[in-house]
Order: structure tokens, then sequence, then C-alpha cells
């Protein structure tokens, strides 16, 4: 059968009803959707070195011969194999748990290819659940480089694996879609050529061509759904009567802190926006703690003031919540006559229906929610304003969702990613840049330090201490579970281990995976102080605001992109007492703790992104995360800042040329356009 890449992955040979379940939790439907379903990391099997080349916390490959007899034991449900091997340069314990079949396989004096991470114990070199090669077998697999996947649970790598294979091995050749006059422009490899070395690269020099072609196809798609988008929504003439309102004076008069000069500046131009003659589409970029919130709120004043309704969206419930119960909180202290509601997924259908008729009827003047407020049965009176928080998490087409609910309302879209202006430019093209450059007064900066794994018994002591003192903890963990081929943290195995060194101290762990109302269940305790450390993925990135919580303590801190770490970092120091940041890196090599020490010596966002710019090269692009904060599937628009810049000029010079892709020589860009924009839930994510 011919496949297309709208097949179905259940075409695929191997894949059944219940595999394409599995695959359809990692948003893989299509054959194309698999394609572009790209590694998160490679696995390259690198010549062997001697013993004594062998690096402690690396993996590596050893050539060595078993000198000593193979010993078993077994420890409750464990059965541990350990053998004493060694080459000319030294020598390298070894162990295997729940693996007795080897003690037939290991013979006295053989020689074998061991790899696996070195750990250094007592002085002495070990290695633990090594993978096991006879020399000819690594031989022909050495110097490859293999896909390793972002997996779920039930779906392994090499599931993966198998149905890319199948899908490249299909015979189907996909149509090129690129204008030739771009790629030769800007050096752009072939698409079926990019695809095939993105997942299985024949070398180092292979997978850079492919991935430079794959990140340039993915912003030159966004940047020309953008402009068609822009074009689609011309800029409309403001329908809403706004004029200043008392209430916002009052407001900012009785705060307990003075705004800062860049917030009086971007409040001037909110207000501008709002009460003049075109509709306001604005985005306020400000670093983490800057006083974006406030805004915000100023604004949802205002609409409210002048009869009309302001919606604010957040990406989170436990975050709609406490931004509700702090709005509620400042409305009734100033004695306004505003009405704020609530509205989340996981209401009862009692609550959501008597907070549907609030809105409906217009008795709400402020609803904060989640992407509930975006669903059929919400039905508004009078929406004049719509706030999205943590733009990246929504996607443009989400918010056009939420403006659609009223008669062309002002939009304002907030985001603490530190991009610099000229990439806001383009990543946010169809809105006004604010930029909140200040932090405020009354904000202390969070004390920093970057360690080793050698740190850690002394972290914890340090956590003891401020959770006696009252305070609260955060552990962020890379991974949700152990995974086979990558040594990082996982927050379930960390969470045990954890309780087992700090017996008396209330510890939970918080994950992407689990259901939503137990993550909120989770973050609400938290937040009320019943948990003291809440050992976590990067889901608490814009999760909740706790200020009791005063250190936040990163394991495998050179797994995350400088920004992310910096974002992290903003979750503490919200509240009076002094805060602390650890960062423990996994690996302690030159460059490694260079790149992290920047946080030791700034807490400004923009210099920071700044920074890592500088610092990463070509080999830095795979295992950083920056998923998290703009969301695309392969690009970075830190590391690929040059690609993204070339693609939009590429993108705007085509535009001019042909503004509708209606050229013959362009119907297959159309086609891959409309299928971009279309994909998955139909959203475009920035």
């Amino acid at each position: 059968m011919q496949m297309e890449r709208e097949s179905s992955v259940e075409e695929l040979k191997g894949v059944g009803p219940k595999t394409a379940q599995l695959f359809r939790k990692i948003d893989v439907i299509s054959v194309g959707d698999l394609l572009e379903y790209y590694p998160r990391a490679y696995d390259i099997y690198e010549e062997p070195v001697p013993v004594a080349k062998l690096v402690p916390e690396k993996v590596q490959a050893v050539s060595v011969a078993i000198n000593g007899r193979v010993q078993q034991k077994k420890v409750k449900n464990l059965q541990i194999l350990t053998v004493r091997t060694a080459d000319a340069s030294g020598v390298l314990q070894v162990t295997w748990f729940n693996m007795p079949f080897l003690s037939r396989q290991l013979l006295q004096g053989a020689r074998y290819i061991l790899r696996g991470r070195v750990v250094s114990k007592d002085g002495h070199l070990t290695m633990d659940q090594p993978e096991l090669f006879t020399v000819a077998a690594y031989m022909e697999i050495a110097g490859t480089m293999r896909p390793q996947y972002a997996l779920t649970a039930g779906l392994g790598n090499s599931a993966i694996v198998r149905a890319v294979t199948q899908a490249l091995k299909s015979g189907i050749v996909y149509t090129e879609f690129l204008p030739a006059e771009i790629r030769n422009k800007c050096n752009l490899t072939e698409y079926n050529y990019s695809i095939q070395n993105i997942h299985f690269p024949m070398n180092q020099d292979s997978l850079l061509e492919a991935r430079h072609r794959l990140v340039f196809e993915e912003f030159f798609l966004f940047v020309l759904a953008l402009r068609r988008m822009r074009e689609e929504a011309v800029e409309s003439v403001n329908a809403f009567a706004i004029k200043p309102v008392p209430q916002t004076d009052q407001l900012i008069s009785g705060l307990p802190y003075a705004l800062t000069g860049a917030q009086q500046k971007v409040w001037q131009e909110i207000q501008s926006d709002m009460t003049g003659h075109k509709v306001m589409s604005r985005l306020i970029q400000g670093d983490v703690g800057s006083g974006k919130t406030i805004i915000a709120v100023l604004a949802l004043i205002l609409a409210a003031g002048n009869g009309y309704q302001g919606a604010l969206m957040v990406p989170t419930e436990v975050l709609a919540r406490q931004h509700y119960e702090s709005i509620h909180s400042l409305i009734a202290s100033s004695r306004f006559p505003y009405r704020p509601v609530l509205l989340t997924g996981s209401m009862t259908a009692k609550e959501k229906r008597e907070a549907y008729g609030l809105i409906e009827s217009g008795e709400a003047d402020i609803i904060i929610g989640t992407h509930a407020l975006i669903q059929e049965k919400v039905n508004y009176k009078d929406l004049a304003l719509v706030v999205t928080d943590e733009q990246h998490r929504f996607g443009v087409r989400q918010r056009e969702t939420l403006s659609n609910k009223g008669r062309e309302p002002h939009v304002l879209v907030m985001s603490a990613t530190p991009i610099p202006r000229t990439l806001a430019l383009i990543i946010y093209g169809d809105l006004d840049v604010s930029v909140i450059n200040e932090l405020p007064a009354t904000r202390r900066p969070i004390k920093n330090c970057v360690v080793g794994t050698g740190y850690r018994p002394k972290a914890y002591e340090f956590i003891a201490r401020e959770i006696k003192a009252g305070r609260q903890a955060y552990i962020i963990c890379p991974m949700v579970e152990e995974s086979e081929s990558i040594e990082a943290e996982n927050v379930i195995d960390y969470t045990r281990r954890l309780r087992d060194v700090l017996p008396d101290i209330k510890i939970e762990y918080l994950h992407g995976k689990m259901k939503p109302a137990e993550k909120n269940s989770i973050m609400e305790r938290f937040a009320s102080g019943e948990i003291q450390v809440l050992v976590s993925t990067t889901v608490v990135e814009v999760g909740v605001n706790v200020p009791n919580a005063t250190v936040m303590m990163v394991e495998n801190a050179e797994r995350f992109g400088l920004a992310q770490l910096h974002q992290l970092r903003g979750r503490v120091g919200r509240g009076e007492h002094q805060s602390y940041c650890i960062f423990v890196s996994g690996n302690e090599q030159a460059q490694t703790m260079k790149r992290l020490n920047i946080l030791n010596q700034s807490n400004d966002g923009f210099h920071i992104a700044s920074e890592d710019l500088k610092l990463r090269g070509p080999g830095d692009l795979f295992g950083i995360r920056q998923s998290g904060l703009l969301e695309f599937r392969i690009g970075d628009i830190f590391t690929d800042v040059n690609v993204l810049k070339q693609a939009s000029e590429a993108a705007a010079a085509l535009m001019e040329e042909d503004e509708t892709l209606s050229a013959p020589e362009h119907a297959a860009l159309q086609r891959r356009l409309n299928q971009y924009i279309n994909r998955g839930t139909g959203k475009i994510s920035i």
C-alpha cells in the first residue's frame, strides 16, 4: 500500500491498534507525525578506550578480558552478578542486576566490549549494568549514531525505531515543498535526505545538515502562518467606548509597593491602546518576578470600569485559582463594584453552570480560568479584553478562539521568556511589544551556587534547616521515570531515596503525566504548606506562586537550557525571606560548569539568554532541554537564532513575490503550510 504523510501509523507493519493507541499519547497519529517525532538525543557508539582512559560519570565503551570468577548473590528479590575485568592498563569491576543468564555467557579469559556509565567508588572504577558485546558485534556498530526518542509508558525506544524504519522503507518519496531558489540560497538539503538523516544519521555532519534544513523549514512555515493570520486579522477599529477610570489610580496608590518605572510605562501604553481608535494587540514581555500580573489586573479593571468584561486565561488550574483569589481580595479590599468569577475544567457541573450564567448575564465582570474559558458552552455578554498569561503555553489558535468569543476584543498576552527584542518581533509578529525590564525594589536577589553531585549531602542538610525554619523547597529532576538510555535523575525514584534521607519531612512528587486532579491536589497541598519538599519535573515552571518556598534545587542542570533554568529559579524569591538556588551538574567538565556559572553571575533573564547563545555550539544542539519555552518540534530560538532570522527573511521575500502562494511552483508549499496550520489541535504552538 502506498503511504502518504496523512496515512495512519496503523498502516505500518508491526503497529497494531494497541501500539497506535500508545503513539497517540505522544501525539503521533499519522506517518507525517511520526516522521516529525524527532529524536531527543543520539547514542554514539564510540571506539573503545583503555581502562586507564575511562572518565567517571561518563558513558564509554571499553575492551576488557574476564580475569576473575563470576560471583552471584541474591539480596531480597535482586539477583546480583559481579565479575572482575581488566586490560593492560587497569582493572574494572562490573555488576549486573537480575541477569543471571550472563554467568553462562561470560568465559574466563575471553575478551568483550562493555559499554556503560563509569563510576569511581573508593578509588576503584566500576560499571553497573553495562551493555555486553563480542568484539566483532561491537565493531559492526562502532561509529554509528542511534536515535533516542522521548518515551511514554508502554512505548519503548525500540518500538519507535522500528516504526520510523518502516516509514522510511515504505518506498514513498515525499514531495519537496521548499522552493528550489530558497533551498539553493540558504544551502538546505533535500527533504527526504533530511528526514532520513535526522532519524538515522550517517555521521555528525549529515546530522547537522539535516537538522539545519528541518529547523529552517519549521521556522519558515511558522513565519508564513503568522503572516497569513496577520493579513486575515486586518487592524480593526476599537468597538468599545473605553475611558480612563479612577479605580485604576486608586488601585495603584493602594498597593503596598510602588510600581517600577517600566511598569508605569507599560501601563500607560496599554491604557492608551484600550482608549484609542484601534483594537489592542500587545505583548508584555517581562522577566520572572518583574510584575506583569498587576499590569494585567489594571487592564481588567479598566475594562470592567467601563461596563465590559475581561478574561484572564492561564495554563494551570492552581494558577487560575491563585489569580482568582488575589484579584477577588484586591477588589474586595478596594471596595470596587466588580464581580470576578473562576472557571476551570475540574469544577463540578453545578459550579460550571453557575459560572456560565454569571458570564452570559454580564454579572461577572472579570473571568479567570484555564482552557475552560474557550469551551463552546461559555457565552460572554460583552467581552472587551482577553489576557493570556504564559503565552507560549497556549498558541495563536487558542488565543484566537478566546478572542472570537467577543466582538474583536483587545488582546494582551504575557510572557516571561527572555527573548531579545529583534527576535520577539519575529516570534510575536502580530503583536506590539512592551518590555518590563526592571525588578521591584522589594524583591531580594536570589543567592545561587553551581555544584557537582558530591555536594548533595550538604544541600540536603541545608534544605532540612530551611524546612525547620518553616520554609519549603522545590527539587527539579529532568525525567519522570528511569530510562535505560539516559543517565539522569527521575522524580519517582528520587522521591523514594529522599524520603529515606529526610524521613521527618513531608515529601511528594509531581510530573506532567499525572492526572489533572492529582496534579492540582499536589500543587494546592504544596501551596498551603502541607507538603514541605516538592520533587518535580519542569511542570512547576508556570505552576503556582508559593512565597514560602525559599530553595530551588535543580538536578542534572546541564540537561536544561539556561533560559529555562532561569525561569525555574523564578519559582522562589517571591516572599520576604532570602531565597537560594542550587544547580547540581552531573557533568563537571569545564565547559559545562562555565555555562552554568552564568546563572551565578546574573539574575537578568535577557543577559542569561544572550550569554547562553554565545557559549552554545553545534555539539550542544542535542541533550539541552529548552522545551516549555517556545514549543517548536526541533528548532530552538536561542541556539538557532540565525536560522530564525534567515527563515523570516526568506518568508518575507517569498510573500512579496507571491502573497497567496497561488503560483504553480508553490502548490506543494501551500499544501504543506495548510497541513502545518491545521495539524493536531489546529494550533501553531508559540
